[in-house]
């Protein structure tokens, strides 16, 4: 029997991404990947949630020293919270970077990087 590996998924959102700054879009956080990374949706299928890379919020790398801890504060503070957010132009000038939207996003009124950092979480990411 002949076994071959299936490529693996660094997160599973699959919806279409806003495009254009000032759009907004919100819904149920999902999934978190990493601590400033995370997938929105308004249905509990993945071809629907849109994946956010938080505006205001630069967490270290998942594989580095805090980056587990990221994760985990970010979680704390998002997941399964409804979220508004807002498309952003990032520091290239584009909304969309790396099959992710820039923009930011809102638990109960208060921005997520705001909420990251109350929670003294590690900064410094790319």
């Amino acid at each position: 029997m002949l076994l071959t590996a299936s490529p693996a998924r660094a997160d599973p959102c699959e919806g279409r991404l806003p495009s254009r700054p000032g759009q907004q879009f919100g819904g149920t956080v999902r999934y978190v990947g990493d601590g400033d990374g995370f997938c929105v949706g308004n249905s509990a299928d993945p071809n629907t949630w849109i994946e956010v890379r938080l505006a205001d919020f630069d967490a270290p790398e998942l594989h580095s020293s805090d980056g587990r801890r990221s994760k985990a504060l970010l979680e704390q503070v998002a997941f399964g919270q409804t979220v508004s957010c807002e498309a952003q132009r990032g520091r290239s000038g584009r909304v969309i970077v790396y099959d992710r939207v820039i923009a930011m996003c809102h638990v109960r009124g208060r921005s997520i990087g705001d909420l990251l950092r109350s929670l003294h979480a590690p900064e410094g990411g790319n």
